[in-house]
C-alpha cells in the first residue's frame, strides 16, 4: 500500500470520520480482473467480503472456487463467515479477557478489558465478537479494473475493545492469476489487532467429488498450538511427527481428517481440523504455503508475512444448511462437512493470553499492523 494511504488513515483517524460515504448497497459486488484474463473475483464493501474467484482449470476452463452465497443478503442474516476479512482479533480470545500489557490469562497486571463473548455459550470470543470486520459495512475507497481498496472505521469501545482502529484492505488481481491481500490498521491507543481474511475453498468447485479426498497440501510447520476442547490455547505446541497434522510432505486431507478420528485434536468430540501451526522459519519472499486438487488440476501456493496457519476442514459447515451456489452445483444441494477448506494466514492464536508466545500482538499510534499475503494460482497435470 502506499504512503498516501498511510496519510489518508492517519487523516481519518485524527478526525474520526470516514473517507467517504459508504454505498447504498453493500452487499452488491464489486467485480475485479487479471489484466491477461486469468482470473477473476468478485468482493462486496459488507464485511469486504470475497463472494466469487474464477481461475482456470488443467483443461482451460474457469471454475468458482470459493464457497458462498448467491443470494447476498444472506452474508448478513446466515453468517458462516464466508470469505470476508476477520477482526479486530481473529480466532478465539479466551473468556473473552485480556490486559494490556499482556499477561497469562488475563490475570494481570496490567488493565483488563472484556469482549463480548459469542462462541461456546459466551465462554469465548471468536473473530472479534458479535458483530466483527465481518458484520460491517466497509467503506469503497477506490474501485479500478484488477483492483479494489476499501476501509474501515472501528470506534473505541465496540465489541469491548480500547482505541479506534481504522483499517484498509486492498485486493488486487495480477496477471498469471495472482491474487494479492495488504491490509494495514493503525490505532488510536495500544490494542490488540489480528486480522485475516476467511475464504473457503473447494478447488474443484464441486465439479468431480463433494469431499476433499483430491485435495492435498503441504508446508513447512513442526508443532501446531495445543488446545482445549474449546479450541483455546493452553499455552504449549505439539510436535507434529507420527500425526494427522504433520504436512511437511504432501498430505491428502481426506485421508489426514480420517486420521483425526478419535484424537479430538480439533475440539471435544470433533473429526477433521480447526487448528493452527506455526510455520517453521521461512523466507516470507517465497511460498510457503501449498495446496492443490488432482482432479481440476488447480494449485495454490501462499506467500505470507504472517507466522502461522489455521486451517479448518469445514466440520461443521451443514450446521446451519447452507445451499451450494448454482456455479458449484446449486441451490438444490448444500454444502457438506469435510468439503471445503478455510485457510487463514495469521499470528499465534491467543497470543494476548499466551506472553508466552513469540509475538507482539499490541499496536497502536506509534505501531501499525500490516498484514501481506499473495496467492499464486497454476495448474498441474
Amino acid at each position: 500500500m502506499s504512503s498516501k494511504y498511510w496519510i489518508l488513515a492517519a487523516l481519518v483517524l485524527n478526525a474520526g470520520a470516514s473517507l467517504v460515504t459508504p454505498p447504498a448497497d453493500p452487499l452488491v459486488p464489486l467485480e475485479i480482473n487479471a489484466p491477461d484474463g486469468s482470473a477473476k473475483a468478485h468482493i462486496m464493501p459488507f464485511g469486504a467480503t470475497t463472494t466469487n474467484f474464477w481461475v482456470k482449470d488443467k483443461n482451460g476452463k474457469f471454475r468458482d472456487i470459493i464457497i458462498g452465497y448467491d443470494n447476498k443478503t444472506l452474508y448478513e442474516t446466515q453468517g458462516g463467515y464466508f470469505g470476508p476479512v476477520v477482526g479486530r482479533y481473529a480466532n478465539r480470545i479466551r473468556n473473552g479477557t485480556f490486559t494490556i500489557p499482556v499477561s497469562a490469562n488475563a490475570t494481570g497486571p496490567g488493565k483488563k478489558f472484556q469482549i463480548v463473548e459469542n462462541e461456546n455459550n459466551g465462554t469465548d470470543t471468536l473473530h472479534g465478537g458479535l458483530i466483527g470486520y465481518d458484520k460491517r459495512p466497509w467503506t469503497l475507497v477506490k474501485h479500478t479494473a484488477n483492483s479494489v481498496l476499501f476501509s474501515l472505521t472501528d470506534p473505541n469501545g465496540d465489541q469491548g475493545f480500547p482505541g479506534t482502529v481504522f483499517t484498509m484492505v486492498q485486493y488486487t488481481l495480477e496477471s498469471k492469476s495472482t491474487w494479492k491481500i495488504s491490509m494495514h490498521a493503525t490505532a488510536t491507543e495500544l490494542t490488540p489487532i489480528m486480522l485475516s481474511c476467511h475464504h473457503f475453498w473447494n478447488l474443484e468447485a464441486y465439479e468431480e467429488s463433494e469431499d476433499l479426498s483430491g485435495h492435498w497440501a503441504q508446508f513447512p510447520s513442526s508443532k501446531f498450538i495445543a488446545t482445549n476442547g474449546n479450541l483455546i490455547p493452553n499455552g504449549l505446541t505439539t510436535d507434529v511427527t507420527g500425526t494427522a497434522m504433520d504436512f511437511r510432505q504432501p498430505r491428502n486431507f481426506a485421508q489426514g481428517i480420517a486420521e483425526t478420528n478419535g484424537t479430538q485434536v480439533c475440539g471435544t468430540g470433533c473429526v477433521g481440523y480447526d487448528n493452527a501451526w506455526v510455520y517453521d522459519k521461512h523466507d516470507a519472499s517465497k511460498p510457503v504455503f501449498s495446496m492443490w486438487n488432482t482432479n481440476s488440476g488447480i494449485k495454490l501456493d501462499v506467500t505470507t508475512d504472517q507466522v502461522a496457519l489455521q486451517i479448518y476442514s469445514c466440520n461443521g459447515v451443514e450446521n446451519p444448511p447452507a445451499a451450494r451456489k448454482v456455479d458449484q452445483g446449486g441451490p438444490d444441494k448444500i454444502y457438506l462437512d469435510h468439503s471445503c477448506l478455510v485457510i487463514e494466514q495469521e499470528s499465534w492464536i491467543d497470543g494476548i493470553n499466551n506472553p508466552q508466545f513469540p509475538v507482539d500482538q499490541i499496536f497502536g499510534p506509534l505501531r501499525p499492523y500490516t498484514w501481506e499475503s499473495s496467492y499464486q494460482f497454476s495448474v498441474i497435470h
